[in-house]
């Protein structure tokens, strides 16, 4: 999978050289590029932005610099992935579904965010005729400086649901969110009492089927009582 991310700060998106995102991308599984939007300026100031159509507080980001941004290193199939706290809330369904894009481009905006025609100009049908797709997304119902922390959640999320990228493929059938509506069920090591607090029986008992029987119904009351 191909991911260009594009900011106005760079530096922000460091961790994501970091962990199992790191050693996927020195394996070729997964090809991160990050792109300062600051280089596709046309002034000596390198402006990203400028003031709102219609009043308002705040600074909107320039269309021309996002468009010069994002040609340079769209390719048929890409999806645009424009964060943004009135985008559709993302989860695990949704992360799912973009693992197995070929690639995504992620437009970290700042300030009060990117002048809509970006969104509209993409969704055309020349571009629909390629493939790309271009969508709104959330990480929640509040608001950040900016999409990098967003970009990091989802990417994290997408990438380690690509085959190779966990160290134990086993771990995505048993993790939270896996089984709709469930949560994972709570979890214990060693040692068997800590600090006053005794692991449950039934994980010491060898009864297999009981013990999958606890864990579900532990998950299942989560899952009821976070929500």
């Amino acid at each position: 999978m191909k991911i260009d991310v594009i900011t106005i700060f760079p530096e922000y998106l460091a961790p994501l050289s970091l962990s199992l995102l790191g050693k996927a991308q020195s394996s070729g599984i997964v090809d991160i590029k990050v792109h300062n939007l600051r280089d596709f300026t046309n002034d000596n100031h390198n402006t990203v932005d400028d003031t709102p159509y219609g009043g308002g507080a705040g600074m909107v980001m320039l269309p021309e610099v996002w468009a010069q941004a994002i040609d340079s290193v769209i390719q048929d199939g890409a999806e645009i992935i424009i964060l943004t706290p009135a985008g559709k809330r993302f989860n695990q369904k949704i992360a799912a579904g973009f693992s197995s894009s070929t690639q995504l481009i992620f437009a970290c905006g700042r300030y009060e965010g990117i002048d809509d025609r970006i969104r509209q100009y993409y969704s055309q049908p020349e571009f629909q005729a390629r493939n790309i797709k271009v969508h709104e997304a959330s990480i929640g119902d509040y608001v950040l400086g900016g999409g990098e922390v967003a970009a990091m959640v989802m990417i994290e999320a997408i990438t380690r649901l690509i085959p190779g990228v966990l160290g134990n493929p086993d771990s995505l059938t048993e993790e939270s969110h896996n089984a709709e509506g469930y949560l994972e069920y709570p979890i214990f090591t060693k040692p068997q009492e800590w600090r006053g607090i005794s692991v449950p029986e039934i994980l010491l008992s060898g009864n297999h089927a009981e013990i999958a029987k606890w864990r579900t119904q532990q998950a299942q009351k989560r899952a009821k009582d976070n929500f």
